[in-house]
């Protein structure tokens, strides 16, 4: 009877070391917040015209050269289309001995000058992605540089934690994270560590007591594979490190 209780009083003990331990090992887990960012592409214009159509709508997923707008050109397709008869009839001459090489040569530049601006009139996707942003509307004139549209690829995100000193050296570069949407319960997000930053993001004048030297944040990067699409830029994102 007695070596039962006592071996109770052994089983209870272990079964509080083990809650212990637990307890302990999770209070040691802390979450950084951080915000879902991804490469964003301006889209401009490069030739000076009306907009005649919009072609896609924001939200959308596109392929690299897919038409974002279309500008009339009416000037730069007359232009286009003189240039192109004037190569044509000076490639005529040049054969026959008739104008030297350097006119032909010129008209021959000044042809596919043009051909490239009318080109230019179809604002396509410079990469596949998703449309963020549509900042111009038909009829509205666009001129070269204006921003068309912003897109991005987020089949692939980012974010950007901020850690004190004190943890640098349990983190490395490759390194597997976990991070979750407070929003969304029980689904864990991994990620890798790309960049540690160098310098601290902020830094006391005098860095003495270890208290201090905690104040000290780093910049960490760690991106996300977010083929659902369930991360969207902006959003509040806490990874454990």
């Amino acid at each position: 009877m007695k070596n039962k209780i006592i071996l109770k009083l052994l089983l209870g003990l272990t079964v509080l070391a083990i809650i212990g331990a637990i307890i302990l090992r999770s209070s040691n887990t802390f979450y950084y917040s951080g915000t879902i960012e991804a490469t964003r592409i301006e889209v401009p214009a490069r030739v000076a015209s009306i907009i005649r159509s919009k072609a896609v709508q924001e939200g959308q997923r596109i392929k690299e050269g897919q038409v974002l707008y279309s500008l009339a050109g009416e000037d730069i397709r007359l232009a286009a289309e003189i240039a192109e008869k004037d190569f044509a009839r000076a490639a005529r001459l040049f054969r026959l001995g008739s104008i030297p090489q350097e006119n032909y040569e010129h008209l021959r530049a000044k042809r596919d000058d043009a051909s490239l601006k009318l080109k230019w009139c179809n604002i396509e996707a410079p990469s596949s992605g998703t449309v963020l942003n549509l900042y111009r509307e038909p009829g509205e004139w666009a001129g070269p540089g204006m921003r068309m549209a912003a897109i991005a690829d987020l089949t692939e995100v980012w974010a950007t934690f901020y850690v004190e000193q004190t943890r640098l050296a349990s983190l490395q570069l490759g390194q597997k994270v976990q991070a979750i949407l407070p929003e969304v319960r029980g689904r864990f997000f991994e990620g890798t560590i790309t960049r540690i930053a160098e310098v601290a993001e902020f830094t006391p004048k005098n860095i003495q007591t270890r208290e201090e030297r905690a104040r000290l944040v780093y910049a960490i990067k760690i991106n996300f594979k977010n083929e659902d699409g369930m991360l969207k830029p902006g959003m509040s994102f806490e990874a454990r490190l």
